[in-house]
């Protein structure tokens, strides 16, 4: 009798130890960042927009300002993304001038996979209205993902073309690369 009382006191506690393991790595999996930035909250896209506007001051349009769209609203979110739905999605931040005639406009939009990350960027490269400002367009528009993370740049190709390229320096790899002429 004891010694199976000891076998099983010994399968329960592998069992416990087996299950706090698991447990360790699914929290670290759920809170890692699945992106090269550990981005992972709408604060950490506004902090990845100072880092990629850094060193490029005085090649974009002035005033620059990034907030958070609320993603519950549909109007907003397609204004700013041309997307009509937010399967998937869980923040979105943009960066555009306080002086709307300039056209210049940074995306971001954090997803829930890296697959939704990519369709999202496809999606908004077809879609985003490059005349959404009063008497301007934007000239090119650009996007990509990296991890659950695409950008989207849009503007003339001297302010969106370094911001780009810099997001994929920063990077390292990205996903498909979308480009296309405004209207």
């Amino acid at each position: 009798m004891k010694k199976k009382t000891k076998i099983l006191l010994g399968i329960l506690i592998l069992l416990i130890v087996i299950l706090v393991i698991v447990g360790g790595i699914l929290l670290l999996n759920k809170n890692e960042a699945n992106n090269s930035f550990n981005v992972s909250s709408a604060d950490d896209m506004g902090d990845l927009i100072t880092e990629l506007y850094s060193g490029l001051e005085g090649r974009l349009p002035t005033s620059l300002n990034s907030m958070e769209i609320d993603i519950k609203n549909i109007e907003l979110v397609k204004t700013y993304t041309g997307l009509d739905n937010v399967d998937g999605i869980e923040h979105i931040v943009v960066s555009e001038p306080i002086i709307s005639s300039q056209a210049y406009s940074l995306i971001l939009v954090k997803s829930d996979s890296k697959e939704k990350a990519d369709e999202i960027a496809k999606n908004m490269n077809e879609k985003v209205d490059t005349n959404k400002w009063i008497s301007v367009s934007a000239e090119k528009v650009y996007s990509t993902s990296n991890g659950d993370l695409t950008i989207l740049v849009m503007s003339s190709e001297e302010w969106a073309k370094p911001v780009y390229d810099r997001f994929k320096e920063l990077a390292g790899t990205t996903g498909n690369e979308y480009e296309r002429n405004g209207v």
